[in-house]
């Protein structure tokens, strides 16, 4: 055998080697069953859902509220000072001046203290929708076993397309209410 046969005879190998290796690939993966839901429309109308998030509404309004009261107050201290300005000596200036911004500091630090990542809003959003979370985790994982499905993919993840037999989203949603 001359090298370039030796040559041929390999490369024929590994291209029917990686055939088989992707028929055994495919195979394994169409004996997995397999389901798809969609966890935000099971969240989106479960009843305690929607009252932890008009909860959530409710008080994020009731911050942004206050925050704008404020920011309103600084702007009428600040609009005064600017009338005042001419009368007013270094001194009271520089008073004014420190007082506008220890308000806006103020603000600041109420707004991450409401809606920053460590804030009331996320404790309070963590505290009334991590049990929901919780309890539709659970009613998945438990529809899952009792069926034998091996893998369950959530429609709000990148998948392209799904065979609609293969969505049980509604079957959780009624599992979970």
């Amino acid at each position: 055998m001359n090298h370039q046969t030796t040559l041929k005879l390999l490369k024929m190998k590994r291209i029917v080697l990686s055939m088989m290796l992707v028929l055994l690939g495919s195979l394994a993966i169409k004996a997995q069953k397999s389901i798809v839901i969609d966890i935000n429309y099971i969240m989106e109308n479960l009843d305690s859902y929607k009252k932890a998030q008009e909860q959530l509404d409710q008080l994020s309004a009731s911050w942004r509220q206050e925050i704008s009261e404020k920011q309103d107050q600084i702007k009428g201290l600040y609009n005064k000072y600017q009338a005042d300005q001419v009368l007013l000596n270094d001194e009271m200036r520089h008073q004014r001046e420190d007082e506008i911004t220890a308000q806006e500091k103020g603000v600041m630090e109420l707004q991450r203290s409401k809606f920053g990542p460590e804030g009331e809003l996320f404790q309070k959003r963590k505290e009334l929708v991590q049990p929901i979370q919780d309890k539709v985790y659970a009613a998945i994982e438990e529809y899952a076993t009792s069926r034998d499905y091996d893998l369950v993919f959530d429609t709000s993840g990148s998948i392209i397309y799904v065979n609609p037999t293969y969505d049980k989203t509604e079957d959780i949603l009624k599992k979970v209410q």
